[in-house]
């Protein structure tokens, strides 16, 4: 099933159900007020959400629902106990250290990267990316992400594959001229990190088919820079650290929470012919070929769109849609 979250006024939204084909939704109020409710007791209220689903594909729930327009969504979490994301494409590692000279440590290739984000407050799909200055390098990053519901300490990635509930599109943007300062001090990202963004939609596993395998999904991530295709990497493609995986990093010294979001990272395959997802991975690209980089970072009114088709070519997710804005109130 495929879920959103409507901006009904509150902190957390309203919890609307989706229709398979994005054209249709109907509210859940009847059956769980927000999704972080619905997360909390999955085992009960999934059935009636997957219930109201199907009626609404078949067309039976027409009278009490409504078009479904994502630039009234909230993110599908709009905050969430937990956001850590990973570095699971160590493709996208490797050239960025290459670029500037740096040593690619053999660990990286055995123990997943990950941050702790911010969480209280995850942006809408169609809010502006905010940013007091244009000289922090403003970059988009393309990702795909998970949602899970409880999950124990010391959980194993093979236990791990169960209590993933549902998948997201992110745009975990980055302000690389800050990114060295901070990590020069040996605490990891802060200010560098700003809010992400999500997209309209989560969907449940079986909604990917064949493209989930219970632990990446094969499909290609559409990245948009101004109008312009630069990026369509498979996030099932070069991604050496998969989501149980990353779950099982999480959990190895504490227990999750139901709610938790766990992010890719940047989405990124050794083919060039893939393009990027980050504009860091087009700069490292020409540093490496020419000395420098020639590609500017985002500037106000630049516009990127992330979203993932499935084989037919229709949205799985809805797109993520967003606009540089230089200030600091939306």
């Amino acid at each position: 099933m495929k879920l959103a979250t409507y901006n009904d006024g509150t902190r957390d939204g309203q919890l609307v159900v989706v229709s398979q084909d994005l054209q249709t939704a109907h509210l859940a109020q009847g059956i769980c007020p927000t999704l972080q409710k619905a997360l909390d007791d999955w085992s009960f209220f999934a059935p009636q959400l997957q219930d109201l689903y199907q009626t609404l594909n078949a067309g039976k729930g027409a009278r009490h629902g409504f078009v479904f327009e994502p630039q009234k969504c909230l993110a599908p979490l709009p905050r969430a106990y937990q956001w850590a994301d990973g570095s699971a494409y160590v493709n996208h590692v490797e050239l960025v250290r290459r670029a500037r000279g740096a040593d690619m440590p053999a660990s990286f290739w055995t123990d997943p990267l990950m941050y702790q984000g911010a969480s209280d407050d995850l942006l809408a799909p169609h809010a502006p990316i905010l940013c007091p200055d244009e000289a922090y390098g403003i970059d988009f990053e393309a990702e795909v992400a998970v949602i899970t519901d409880d999950v124990p300490m010391s959980t194993s990635a093979e236990q791990a594959e169960a209590h993933i509930k549902l998948l997201l599109l992110v745009n975990d943007v980055s302000l690389r001229h800050l990114i060295p300062d901070e990590l020069a001090k040996g605490f990891g990202f802060f200010q560098s990190k700003p809010a992400s963004a999500f997209s309209p939609v989560a969907v449940t596993p079986d909604e990917l088919g064949s493209a989930w395998d219970g632990r990446k999904l094969h499909l290609p991530l559409r990245v948009f820079w101004n109008g312009q295709l630069v990026g369509q990497a498979n996030a099932g493609v070069d991604m050496v650290f998969d989501f149980a995986q990353l779950i099982a990093h999480v959990c190895k010294t504490r227990r999750m929470g139901a709610g938790s979001i766990i992010g890719s990272g940047t989405v990124s395959n050794q083919d060039p012919g893939a393009g990027y997802s980050c504009i860091a991975e087009l700069r490292a690209r020409e540093m490496i070929e020419h000395g420098q980089a020639r590609t500017a970072y985002m500037r106000h009114g630049d516009r990127v769109r992330i979203e993932m088709l499935d084989a037919q070519q229709h949205s799985i997710f809805g797109a993520i849609d967003q606009v540089v804005h230089i200030g600091s109130s939306r």
